[in-house]
């Protein structure tokens, strides 16, 4: 008896491992189109926000532009940036890199590894180094966009021919603006920890070799209406729809001297000029108010007026309670004019 031929293995199907590979390649191919497709887009909208202010009269240029950041993120680096906004003010640094996810195109982080520049309309330029300097920026559609500053370490130097700035270096810097949709808020928040003073400024009279510390917390109504062409039609049109400011908290710390406010409701006048009422705490009132009138800050003859104010408000202990007006351009403490109200943009 013979045995039947057992039948040939069937050749085993390559179907099935072809697909997979047609899956990954249309897969790297449809990322890769998406991925450029985001690149010409942030391009593009990047190219259309500096035209915009270019028209309101900002200075907006850099000497080169790379995007890179394939196959996951959204990287922009600028070599020598440069933005100067009508009043005067500038920022320039060597370099800034800015990155975003690719699956968040809107939230952006940017370092600038190198160090930057600040420019003062009147003082001139500020070199800042430090081992940390970055700031986020998310939904900028909003208004406020979220926007914050971080610096670690920081160290500041005025440039050739510039006038002194306060700080020599401050361990840490941060800034915050967020805004609250529903009730039409923003909150701005501001400090400098462990900051020292350049000794030949205000400042550095004050303080000596002790640290300076610097907060201030307030709530910004009606910041919705905050927009126009450029800094000065924003903050008309913010005024005008009724924006205030109002104080959390406030002060200046110069070794043993404190300036402070929990309470204050601040605007801006016709004049440009800040318009308000601040309740403030001093301690070491009359020493500082010395030292203005010294450098040169107020005149000595004003300096020496507020200084007897604050020591005549002195409690028990060496802390006195006042009010800092700003009305009519002018700034009073108490019944004493110390000097024109902070400028907020210039009349033009």
């Amino acid at each position: 008896m013979s045995l039947h031929d057992l039948p040939s293995p069937r050749k085993r199907r390559r179907l099935g491992l072809i697909i997979p590979w047609v899956l990954a390649i249309l897969i790297f191919v449809g990322w890769t189109a998406g991925w450029l497709w985001a690149r010409g887009e942030a391009r593009t909208r990047m190219d259309a926000s500096v035209e915009t202010l270019r028209r309101a009269g900002y200075d907006v240029s850099w000497k080169s532009r790379g995007i890179g950041g394939y196959p996951f993120r959204l990287s922009v680096v600028l070599e020598e940036p440069r933005v100067r906004e009508p009043s005067g003010w500038g920022l320039e640094a060597p370099r800034l890199e800015a990155d975003a996810r690719i699956s968040s195109p809107t939230s952006w982080v940017v370092a600038a590894p190198q160090g930057l520049t600040f420019v003062r309309p009147v003082g001139g330029p500020v070199q800042v180094q430090g081992k940390v300097i970055r700031a986020s920026l998310t939904h900028p559609a909003e208004v406020p966009p979220r926007l914050s500053f971080e610096g670690v370490d920081l160290r500041f130097q005025p440039g050739a021919g510039a006038q002194p700035f306060g700080l020599e270096a401050a361990k840490r810097v941060e800034f915050h603006l967020r805004g609250n949709k529903e009730l039409d808020e923003g909150l701005v928040s501001f400090r400098v920890d462990e900051g020292r003073a350049r000794l030949s400024g205000l400042l550095g009279r004050i303080a000596g070799e002790r640290p300076v510390s610097i907060v201030w917390n307030a709530t910004l109504a009606k910041i919705g209406s905050f927009n126009g062409s450029d800094w000065a039609d924003a903050v008309r049109r913010w005024t005008a729809a009724g924006g205030r400011m109002s104080l959390r908290q406030a002060g200046v710390t110069a070794g043993e001297a404190v300036l402070g406010s929990n309470s204050g409701v601040l605007t801006v006048g016709s004049d440009g000029r800040l318009s308000g009422v601040m309740d403030v705490t001093l301690r070491q009132g009359p020493r500082a108010l010395g030292a203005m009138g010294e450098t040169g800050v107020i005149p000595q003859e004003r300096a020496d007026a507020a200084a007897a104010v604050a020591a005549a408000r002195e409690g028990t202990g060496d802390a006195a309670r006042a009010t800092i007006n700003f009305q009519a351009g002018q700034t009073t403490l108490g019944p004493v004019a110390l000097g024109p109200a902070p400028k907020v943009y210039e009349l033009r």
